[in-house]
């Protein structure tokens, strides 16, 4: 799962993270040339909302218009919530939009997995106090195995990275390194074509 949009990758917005263009980035590339290598799924999550008029009783926001800048996150500018162009989905990948932190709450995320023969998913992107932990906490309440890629994840806040990366570690899934992931890619992959050559 790869969850990094422009809000979160470019200059001059209040959602953007440290370490995109130095880390987070060429990591996510190593992974999806690894992923895509093997032709396995890739889905790529943003979050985008249709109607952000707080008064407005059909709002797909609930209650987050008090909590985080809703210009950043409303579906009538595309360039803000589209994934960022140097890991942008090709062709026969996922794009998901989601309206909460985690990317399986009220979607179709889990069945999709599921049915791709999916146990273990590799989390990228941002925030890793919100985004990317809900994901993984839910991905495991699921029943999957969750592995958070430490390079490919990041924050807006100095600290949480770490300190999630530690808590995530503990409790809700893995933490490996971007070679490690690539490691485990290749061997899955191998015995995927052994399989299926």
């Amino acid at each position: 799962l790869a969850s990094i949009a422009n809000a979160w990758t470019r200059p001059g917005n209040p959602f953007t993270c440290e370490h995109v263009d130095d880390q987070i980035i060429p990591s996510m590339q190593a992974l999806l040339k690894g992923f895509r290598k093997y032709d396995f799924p890739v889905v790529h999550v943003t979050t985008c909302y249709q109607i952000t008029d707080r008064k407005n009783p059909n709002t797909d926001m609930g209650l987050w218009h008090n909590k985080i800048p809703i210009e950043v996150v409303a579906q009538s500018d595309p360039e803000l919530w589209a994934i960022d162009s140097r890991i942008a989905p090709i062709e026969g990948e996922q794009l998901l939009v989601k309206k909460r932190a985690s990317a399986f709450h009220g979607t179709y995320l889990a069945g999709y997995l599921r049915a791709a023969g999916v146990d273990t998913i590799l989390i990228t992107g941002v925030t890793a106090s919100a985004c990317v932990r809900e994901t993984i906490c839910d991905g495991l309440a699921d029943g999957f195995r969750t592995i958070a890629v430490k390079e490919a994840i990041g924050d807006r806040v100095p600290g949480a990275v770490l300190w999630n990366l530690f808590d995530i570690d503990a409790k809700f899934g893995d933490v490996e390194t971007t070679e490690t992931c690539l490691k485990y890619l290749d061997r899955i992959g191998q015995a995927k074509l052994s399989v299926h050559p």
